[in-house]
């Protein structure tokens, strides 16, 4: 028998802040029963569990998401994150159209958004 993975958890100052953020990104609501000042918070449909701890980010996390824009060119993408509070943290775009964008979310935790399907499959 094998274990599945139910949460990936997510250490934060402020769980359902955070949550709201990453809930606007990937589109899914979360959990009704979720309020401002909950101590945990989660995004029950993309498996992501928020929770307020006491201690800061102290050094770059080990662990980041790829996001893969789904309906929309990763530049596109990566204006609406940035709109939605992202901050970019490097760009890795080539000119030949291939390449990523480094954001890093309200707390810090950084992650990379990549060309779409069809971006890819366009050869750009």
């Amino acid at each position: 028998m094998t274990s599945a993975i139910r949460h990936m958890t997510i250490h934060c100052a402020d769980a359902y802040a955070l949550a709201t953020f990453w809930s606007q990104v990937l589109g899914q609501p979360l959990h009704e029963d979720d309020h401002p000042g909950d101590e945990e918070t989660l995004i029950e449909g993309a498996g992501v569990l928020f929770v307020t701890v006491p201690d800061s980010k102290g050094v770059k996390s080990r662990i980041h998401v790829d996001l893969q824009p789904q309906d929309r060119t990763r530049d596109e993408e990566v204006a609406r994150l940035l709109a939605l509070g992202a901050t970019q943290v490097r760009d890795q775009r080539r000119p030949d159209g291939t390449g990523w964008v480094v954001l890093a979310d309200p707390e810090g935790n950084e992650f990379c958004v990549e060309r779409s399907a069809g971006e890819r499959e366009g050869g750009a």
